[in-house]
């Protein structure tokens, strides 16, 4: 009997143990300001953001709610952007769409081709969006470029989603709930016959290396972000 309960003690202060060093969400730990993490959103402000092609911040469209940055749907918003550009990169953030929802993160984004900005993880309900859903354009994917792995591990609509994305050099890599479901590398053939057959053909600098700002799309639906994190990384890191 002792035993059992010496046991039950040990099993309650790990317990106890594990929610009390739980990070809270939009901070970082000691450890990852060590390896160069930058906050992007401490749960309260916009102020790492601005709008696409502007200053300020979109007059509609976005909402700190409950420690996320979060869309309002239908309400004619626009794009959010980093203040800063980034080269090579680690970008990661968590997100949830709502049921039937679509929306998507850009990167590599230049304020001088508003029609194909830069590269889209896209973020969607792969099970549940009403409309259908053609090569690419689903979760994790290179939007309409190429696909991530089909048995990527995505979260169902309303439940959240923890992301990357990874920049060194040429090489990009697609991560979905702590796997990396799609590496490219910039300027080889996939990538090039991806681009000739999509949306994206004939825009000059699209699916180029550039340093670029990051964006949060806004395409009318509900989407919820938190923990959004950035670190700037050498070509030749492997940490």
């Amino acid at each position: 009997m002792q035993l059992f309960i010496s046991v039950m003690l040990a099993l309650s202060f790990a317990l106890q143990s594990t929610v009390a060093t739980k990070t809270p969400l939009n901070t970082l730990t000691a450890a990852e300001r060590t390896d160069g993490w930058q906050l992007l959103f401490d749960g309260r402000t916009l102020d790492a953001w601005r709008g696409y092609r502007r200053d300020a911040l979109p007059e509609s469209g976005w909402e700190i709610k409950d420690g996320t940055i979060r869309t309002i749907p239908k309400a004619k918003g626009g794009e959010l952007i980093t203040r800063k550009k980034f080269d090579d990169f680690e970008f990661a953030w968590e997100w949830r769409v709502a049921p039937g929802g679509n929306n998507g993160v850009k990167y590599f984004v230049t304020e001088e081709r508003p029609q194909s900005p830069g590269h889209e993880y896209q973020m969607i309900d792969d099970a549940g969006y009403p409309g259908k859903l053609s090569a690419n354009h689903r979760t994790a994917d290179f939007y309409d470029v190429l696909p991530a792995a089909p048995d990527k591990p995505i979260r169902p609509a309303g439940e959240w989603n923890e992301s990357r994305i990874v920049v060194r050099g040429k090489r990009v890599e697609h991560w979905l709930n702590g796997r990396n479901v799609l590496t490219y590398e910039l300027g080889s053939e996939p990538v090039k016959a991806g681009i000739e057959k999509s949306k994206f053909k004939g825009h000059a600098g699209f699916g180029e290396k550039i340093a670029g700002h990051v964006m949060l799309t806004y395409h009318q639906d509900e989407c919820s972000y938190r923990n959004l994190k950035i670190r700037e990384l050498s070509s030749t890191s492997t940490k």
